[in-house]
């Protein structure tokens, strides 16, 4: 009686958490049928369960839309801002996780401030440096835009992990004779890795889906993702049926990464939860 009184509370959560799970992906479900049905099956009153199946509408995404040009645009970027925000993060975070003093939690608050800022206030001047600068259309303007917005939550992220390791590992690495940079790479981001992998993910999905600045910024040669799905839309349709499917299609390389990086993502997800 008692086992089956400890286990109740158990059985409950999990089915909450399957009913959770179930309506967050709904969504997902909605618009990868929509994108595999013809727009009289798809907008049918009431919703057709039964029908056939059509990947013409992926097929013109991918073959016709220039979709693959556009992934390709939205992977550069990506990838280059999560280089350049990661790395500058990392060595900031743990210079300030090493800090004494209201010094430290001084740059983290104007930091985390700059975070508040709305993206339509930076949007402006963003253009105009980058017109000045002669990189309208290019990667550079971009990557540099993405890594100054994010940067803040980048070095807030790794700072947290950074505190958890105790100062006395580097006293101990300094005292065997380590300079400050071999007791960085060598020593704490070791120790830090799965916090390094969690903090990657979210800086490229903070990147990946970047719409506003990613709209001013761009152009032909280096329209991103979330742009040209914004052009799907429309009174016809068919767009409907595209624009599904091109939101299936921009949602791939997101769960390809978070399914390789499972087991990273896990484990920087639970440290420092355990002590």
């Amino acid at each position: 009686m008692n086992t089956r009184r400890s286990r109740a509370p158990q059985l409950l959560l999990f089915l909450a958490l399957c009913l959770f799970t179930a309506l967050m992906l709904t969504p997902v479900a909605w618009a990868f049928l929509t994108s595999i049905k013809l727009p009289i099956d798809a907008f049918a009153i009431p919703p057709k369960l039964v029908f056939t199946p059509t990947f013409e509408f992926h097929q013109q995404v991918w073959m016709e839309k220039g979709f693959a040009r556009y992934l390709a645009n939205s992977l550069v970027i990506a990838a280059s801002t999560v280089v350049v925000s990661v790395s500058i993060g990392t060595m900031a975070a743990y210079g300030l996780s090493r800090m004494r003093g209201r010094a430290a939690r001084g740059v983290l608050f104007g930091l985390l401030s700059l975070r508040m800022f709305p993206h339509m206030l930076l949007a402006i001047p963003f253009f105009l440096l980058a017109k000045f600068l002669n990189l309208i259309d290019t990667y550079p303007a971009m990557v540099l835009a993405l890594v100054a917005i994010n940067q803040p939550f980048t070095i807030w992220l790794m700072h947290s992990f950074f505190v958890d390791v105790p100062s006395e590992i580097d006293e101990a690495a300094a005292i065997d004779g380590a300079s400050e940079w071999q007791i960085f790479f060598r020593v704490v981001l070791p120790i830090v890795r799965p916090g390094l992998w969690v903090t990657a993910l979210f800086s490229l999905l903070l990147a990946y889906n970047e719409f506003l600045f990613a709209l001013v910024l761009t152009g032909p040669h280096t329209k991103t993702l979330p742009v040209a799905i914004a052009e799907y839309g429309g009174e016809d349709l068919n767009y409907w049926s595209l624009s599904a499917a091109a939101a299936i299609g921009i949602m791939v390389p997101i769960m390809a990464f978070m399914a390789l990086m499972q087991r990273h993502l896990v484990r920087g997800l639970a440290l420092g939860a355990v002590k």
